[in-house]
Formats: structure tokens, C-alpha cells, sequence
């Protein structure tokens, strides 16, 4: 097994011990500031790995880099405002994605301006390459889990915008919808697409962290 292999490895790895809990802990954390306690009476109001990881999940994120954690349970009676809690405690998780993909896109920037030296030339070539892969992939499960299909965050962020109709299309075919989900993720079909889409994003977050090139091109040149 190659070098560049086993750094994919290791990021996904970080990806399921660490970016997922986050995720799952970002749900929970919205749904309680929304009104509702039941995340943090189940214990998901933590950033415990154990209390997050779902087993399917974690494995299609080693396979193929995208996945999910355990589900966050909420009662959207309990919040303020259903449709809008219901909203944003879905897009906390995605949101928690980006967010700390953007600081990932930071730190791989941070890592390719350090001066190289014959000692450090090889661990500042795997740092980068673990960087690259921890920020990607950190894109690649936001988009994943904006698609509008239950149970992924995005069926209902979609539901607060489209409003009722989409919630009756779902839940007269939602059997149908979650089999036929289960049978395409099974395959390569999303790669394309979904790859697409996180490539879009890792240019939109390089040209955002702008500020790192001018502040590491300023220092060279002092």
C-alpha cells in the first residue's frame, strides 16, 4: 500500500472518530437552542465518538467518502418554532462540515507555504496530503448529507423552502424514495455528481481563505 493511500486512510479515519461526532454534536446542539432538550437527555449533547458513530455509515465514508453518523432524535414540538427548528437543526450539521473544512483549507495552505528543508520535506508532503483529503472529504459529506432525500439533512431544509407538498410527496412515497436512495448509494453513480459539487466548493473556499496566500507571500518576502 502506497504512502498517499494510507494518508486518505488515516483522514477518513479522522473523518469518522472526529468530523462526524462534531456533526452529530452540531444537530444537537441546535435542537437544544431551538427548545428541545431530548438530544441532550439521549446523551447526543456530547462530543463522545462512541455516542455518534453509526456502523453503515462509518463504513460508506472508509469505502467511498461519504456517510453519516447516528441519527440526532428530536421532538419538533418542542422547539420554538416547528418548521424552522426542524430547518436549521438539519443544516447545523452540514454547516459544521463547511466550517471546519474552511479552517482545514487554512491549515493545508498554512502547511504548502512552510519553507522545506531536506529533514522536513517528507512529513510537510504527508501533512499536506492528509490536509487535502480532511478537507475534501469534510466538503464532500456536507454535500452528501444536503440531498433532499430522507433521512439526509437536506430532505428537510428542503421541506422549510418548498413547504407542505414536498412533505406529502415524501411521505406518500417515502418507502419507495428511501429504497431506491439505498440501491443508488450502493453504486458509483453519486461519485460523479457529488464530487462535482465538493470540487466546486473546495474552489469557492480557496478563493474565500485568500488572506492566507497574501499574508504567507508578505512573510516570504520580508
Amino acid at each position: 500500500m502506497d504512502q498517499v493511500r494510507i494518508l486518505e486512510i488515516c483522514a477518513k479515519v479522522i473523518m469518522i472518530f472526529l468530523v462526524t461526532p462534531l456533526h452529530e454534536f452540531a444537530h444537537a446542539w441546535m435542537a437544544d437552542k431551538q427548545g428541545d432538550d431530548t438530544p441532550r437527555l439521549q446523551g447526543r449533547l456530547t462530543l463522545n465518538p462512541f455516542a455518534h458513530i453509526d456502523i453503515i455509515g462509518a463504513i460508506c465514508i472508509f469505502v467511498g467518502g461519504f456517510g453519516w453518523g447516528k441519527p440526532v432524535q428530536v421532538n419538533p414540538l418542542r422547539f420554538k418554532k416547528y418548521r424552522k427548528g426542524m430547518m436549521l437543526t438539519a443544516a447545523a450539521g452540514p454547516a459544521s462540515n463547511i466550517i471546519i473544512g474552511f479552517f482545514g483549507m487554512i491549515a493545508y495552505k498554512i502547511v504548502a507555504y512552510i519553507p522545506v528543508t531536506s529533514e522536513s520535506a517528507q512529513w510537510l508532503a504527508w501533512l499536506g496530503i492528509l490536509l487535502y483529503y480532511f478537507t475534501s472529504i469534510n466538503f464532500g459529506l456536507a454535500v452528501f448529507n444536503m440531498i433532499p432525500v430522507p433521512p439526509l439533512d437536506g430532505s428537510k431544509v428542503a421541506s422549510y423552502f418548498i413547504g407542505r407538498k414536498y412533505d406529502e410527496f415524501i411521505y406518500r412515497y417515502q418507502m419507495a424514495i428511501s429504497i431506491f436512495f439505498l440501491l443508488v448509494i450502493a453504486t458509483p453513480i453519486l461519485q460523479t455528481p457529488l464530487g462535482f459539487l465538493r470540487g466546486l466548493i473546495f474552489t469557492l473556499m480557496d478563493k474565500l481563505t485568500f488572506f492566507v496566500d497574501l499574508i504567507a507571500k508578505a512573510l516570504l518576502n520580508a
